[in-house]
């Protein structure tokens, strides 16, 4: 399956001989004090590892069986942010537990870019500038309404299994389940947190593992969330592979096309003339109509069907007719990437469309490198470190994982021969906590979980038309993090904040 995040992101050594550490807890606390609006908040940092640990038992000899006590089996690194106890907060806050996707990746993107006290600055469009980069206070910060938990999965930023442990264990859908859960147990109980409203917020891979926890911290923990926050879903993995055989990606991949080829001006004069949200409609439209229609003929489709359904393509993609026609009407993602502006040398990007990039070769088909993910990850990682050592006084000299390059060896134990859908654990989770509410954010020029793919998961969820209104649905003119665009960090954080409130 693919992964929700692009390959070409930072990579770090994830081989456990030289990333294991010694079984420590080590807690660092800090008190800052910031102003957002007319608002003074005084708030305490808490960073460092939390132990995960497991009964151990003798399996050998004449003791087999016999308990031994708990054996550490790796450390979860969280960064925690906790507003000072006044009238208005206390053990009865909302807490938010949020982390991000790849899978591999750490907590650092929704951290530094929508929810934290410090953010990675943006110009309008969400350019990052030149090194060495920015941080800066975060006036848009969810911590207004709700203290905040950053975790990184084993693995990334600083979590790494016990020595002796195997990393790859918890490299799998299931593992990484028990090993975030038990960690969110651990926190609520240690910190006295059981009767606080609680919310999970989750990126792209990190939606998944939200759809999939609101299930598994019912069933394992008797944990009932008040709601999850989707940013750029990826929890119906069948709406993002492009595999020969899977027509699902084409029509639902199509509107973002559209919507990238209005953005950079490759569309006909009488389409570039409509509004953004009106040529998304449009798409959409055909997309789910007429395209889809043809894409089930397969082979049967006429040649003289096939001409009129290209040049509809074509209309609405920005690509040719000859070349749509050349790939028998279905470019994949990468193909459109490489495709869209070939004549003008540049490659659009994967993560956010509005980014533009540059290649060696113009004659390629793939791109090299995701133009959405370069404007972002140096800054991100000056970010990320200058905030551990510099604000909240947490000095590791190992590297902080931004992302470990696990994705192509995440193990899918028990998606064996089928498409990943956790849509059945959110409607589940749903259904027998019928109190929990959905936010769901997407981007229109996101190209890795296009905004059609979610709106066509949360349509089949199964969900009880009575739980339908428990959905709330907010579409950016921005990519897969559509929080570094300025307008769409301030409605974004605007509604994040109310969702909140409602608990």
């Amino acid at each position: 399956m693919p992964a929700a995040e692009p390959s070409n992101k930072p990579t770090a050594e994830s081989d456990n001989s030289k990333t294991a550490l010694p079984p420590i807890e080590h807690l660092v606390s800090t008190e800052h004090k910031m102003v957002v609006g007319k608002r003074s908040l005084e708030y305490t940092a808490t960073c460092g590892t939390l132990l995960l640990q497991e009964v151990h038992s003798e399996n050998e000899g004449e003791h087999k069986g016999q308990y031994k006590g708990k054996k550490t089996r790796a450390s979860v690194f969280f960064i925690a942010y906790t507003l000072k106890p006044s009238k208005k907060a206390g053990t009865d806050r909302p807490i938010t537990f949020s982390f991000n996707g790849g899978p591999g990746s750490s907590s650092v993107w929704l951290h530094l870019g929508l929810l934290g006290p410090q953010r990675v600055p943006t110009d309008e469009m969400g350019q990052c500038g030149a090194p060495p980069y920015a941080l800066s206070d975060n006036e848009f910060t969810l911590l207004t309404e709700s203290d905040l938990v950053f975790i990184d999965p084993v693995g990334t930023g600083h979590s790494r299994v016990a020595e002796g442990e195997k990393l790859a264990e918890y490299h799998e859908y299931q593992r990484d389940l028990d090993a975030v859960g038990e960690f969110i147990r651990l926190y609520l109980t240690r910190n006295g947190r059981w009767g606080a409203p609680k919310y999970l917020i989750g990126e792209s891979y990190g939606t998944t593992r939200a759809a999939g926890l609101s299930r598994h911290l019912q069933e394992k923990h008797n944990i009932h969330l008040n709601g999850l926050m989707l940013v750029s879903m990826a929890v119906d993995f069948q709406t993002l592979s492009f595999d020969h055989g899977n027509e699902l990606p084409y029509p639902l991949y199509l509107p973002t096309y559209a919507a990238t080829a209005w953005y950079h001006k490759a569309l006909k004069p009488a389409m570039q003339k409509k509004p953004l949200k009106e040529v998304v409609a449009e798409a959409e439209a055909f997309a789910n109509g007429d395209y889809w229609l043809a894409l089930m003929q397969g082979s049967r489709l006429s040649a003289e069907q096939r001409q009129k359904v290209a040049e509809k393509l074509a209309h609405f993609s920005g690509l040719s007719v000859q070349y749509l026609l050349r790939c028998d009407l279905r470019p994949t993602e990468f193909r459109f990437f490489k495709e869209l502006l070939r004549e003008r040398g540049q490659t659009v990007g994967r993560l956010d469309s509005r980014f533009l990039g540059l290649d060696r070769d113009d004659a390629g088909e793939h791109p090299e490198e995701d133009a959405g993910m370069n404007n972002l990850a140096g800054a991100y990682a000056v970010g990320i470190n200058r905030l551990l050592r510099d604000t909240l006084k947490f000095e590791d000299d190992a590297p902080y994982l931004v992302l470990a390059p696990i994705w192509n060896s995440w193990s899918w134990k028990g998606f064996e021969n089928k498409y990943v859908n956790v849509g059945d654990s959110l409607r589940r989770a749903m259904h027998a906590n019928p109190a929990m509410r959905i936010y769901v954010a997407s981007g229109y020029y996101d190209l890795a979980t296009p905004h059609a793919a979610g709106d066509y998961t949360l349509s089949h969820l199964g969900l009880h038309e009575k739980l339908q209104g428990n959905v709330q649905v907010s579409y950016f003119e921005a990519g897969h993090m559509m929080y570094i665009h300025q307008p769409s960090l301030a409605r974004m954080a605007q509604e994040l904040r109310a969702f909140v409130k409602q608990s």
